[in-house]
């Protein structure tokens, strides 16, 4: 969406491409055999590794998001996609060129293979699915494949495209109003090929497509523009795949930027989740302002329920088009994504990419754009991994669903809130340590922060918090900093 990413677009020479020799628009599901059965995890919070490549991703089920208690990992775009001569811009891989699981991540057999050591870890894999355009026009893919402009060998031909001056009225073919239905669902987003999802062919190639991901492991899909897919249509693909090796329909979280009417998030909450764009501003609004006005965090008028919600502090969009915080802006961003774990709105995701200095920027690839294996430093965040993060996926684990209670606030920067007689949690968004006694709904006793004190049941080394008899805690929070406890 041009106001809202104007950095994703096709480049002239740009494009999409064919299918794999064997590989027929109607793929069919891997054999479940291959499917590993772990992934039993009872923790639900998603780890968003952005373009992270399979070995690296597999790598990080394994060390760290199993063993810490991470649910899920979402990973990027694996369909082939576009390959520009030259730079390697992020958004190449939200560029399809047919459904080979070729990409800059690796081939079919890492995927596989990720998705496996992911499971045997714990973690179930969600994949970033595409499936409302193609690339803008001719070129080569990682695959190594060539098109034309509406002309995926094997795959799609001009009749499985929406067109200007047929299905969409702008004279440009690309959407000029946001607000217009007609033009969000037929029309071009930054003109990129429009799929005809209408049509029963179409339909059935995007749906073998996510099946063959589901055969192979995969749990569930995050919607790439799935506001410019018609409700019908979207109903209809969701509702043409199968079981994931869980036991369960895939879960579907849809990215939907609308504000109102059939193009808000409310009116696609029936067909699964959606994403938090609006709670990830608020959360920046506040942050960068006043932390009190989180009191009735999810809960203002429009926002979907709790359980149709897939929140975050930042995704690849958000961070860059400046709609949220970003790593840029540190122990903000942290305490940001340390709130979110502990107020329980919606499921929580965890953003960890790659640094950037300019929108397009590549992650750290290779000259031919394969990504590299991600080294945790300068070049990538592996916000995942940072401790206070850690701790409070702990204390989300342990709260579960129980509602928040006691809550405490300022009026300014320092807020507090328990979560029900299971845990609470105090965070302070100013520069300076603030002491203060709150109302902890605990039961009387010395607590183990576990955020300076570890998630472990050995000794505190951290910070203690000690209830009195009526239920309060005199607590120094740290400035930029927060205190969790929950006992185990």
């Amino acid at each position: 969406m041009p106001a809202r990413r104007p950095w994703r677009r096709a480049l002239a020479g740009a494009g999409a491409v064919v299918l794999a020799a064997g590989l027929s628009a109607t793929v069919t599901d891997a054999s479940a055999g291959t499917v590993a059965a772990a992934a039993a995890s009872s923790g639900d919070v998603i780890a968003n590794l952005f373009e992270w490549n399979w070995p690296s991703v597999a790598k990080e089920c394994t060390d760290v998001l199993g063993p810490n208690g991470y649910g899920g990992v979402q990973v990027a775009p694996p369909q082939d996609s576009i390959k520009l001569t030259g730079s390697h811009p992020w958004w190449e891989v939200y560029q399809p060129a047919g459904y080979q699981l070729n990409s800059r991540m690796g081939n079919e057999s890492a995927f596989q293979s990720m998705v496996t050591t992911c499971r045997a870890a714990g973690v179930k894999v969600y994949v970033d699915a595409v499936i409302n355009h193609m690339a803008g026009s001719g070129g080569t893919s990682y695959s190594g494949n060539a098109f034309t402009a509406y002309n995926y060998p094997g795959l799609y031909i001009s009749n499985d495209f929406h067109h200007k001056g047929v299905e969409c009225p702008t004279a440009s073919g690309a959407i000029e109003d946001f607000s217009n239905l007609q033009q969000v669902d037929f029309c071009e987003l930054s003109h990129l090929e429009d799929l005809k999802t209408e049509s029963a062919y179409v339909r059935s190639a995007i749906a073998g497509y996510l099946n063959k991901l589901i055969g192979y492991g995969v749990s569930g899909f995050r919607v790439d523009a799935a506001m410019h897919i018609p409700h019908a249509d979207l109903a209809a693909i969701y509702g043409a795949l199968h079981q994931t090796a869980d036991g369960t329909a895939p879960y579907i979280a849809q990215e939907i930027s609308g504000s109102s009417g059939a193009l808000a998030p409310a009116a696609f909450a029936d067909l699964g989740s959606v994403l938090g764009l609006s709670q990830s501003a608020q959360l920046k609004s506040a942050f960068l302002g006043t932390i009190a006005t989180l009191k009735n965090f999810g809960t203002r008028s429009g926002d979907v329920a709790s359980t149709k919600m897939l929140s975050f502090v930042a995704n690849h969009d958000t961070e860059r088009n400046g709609n949220s915080l970003s790593y840029k802006n540190g122990a903000t961003t942290t305490l940001a994504t340390q709130f979110l774990l502990g107020y329980g709105y919606g499921r929580p995701q965890v953003y960890s990419s790659f640094t950037w200095a300019a929108a397009d920027d590549s992650p750290p690839a290779a000259g031919s754009g394969m990504i590299t294996a991600t080294s945790c430093g300068s070049a990538w965040t592996c916000f995942d991994r940072n401790p206070g993060v850690l701790a409070m996926v702990t204390f989300h684990n342990r709260v579960g669903t129980t509602a928040r209670a006691n809550w405490y606030d300022d009026g300014a920067n320092l807020i507090a809130f328990s979560r029900g007689a299971k845990g609470w949690a105090a965070f302070n968004n100013g520069t300076t340590a603030k002491t203060q006694t709150f109302p902890t709904g605990l039961a009387a006793g010395t607590y183990c922060d576990l955020i300076t004190g570890g998630t472990g049941s050995g000794a505190c080394t951290g910070t203690k918090v000690t209830v009195g008899s009526g239920g309060t805690a005199t607590v120094t929070v740290p400035a930029k900093g927060a205190v969790a406890v929950a006992p185990a």
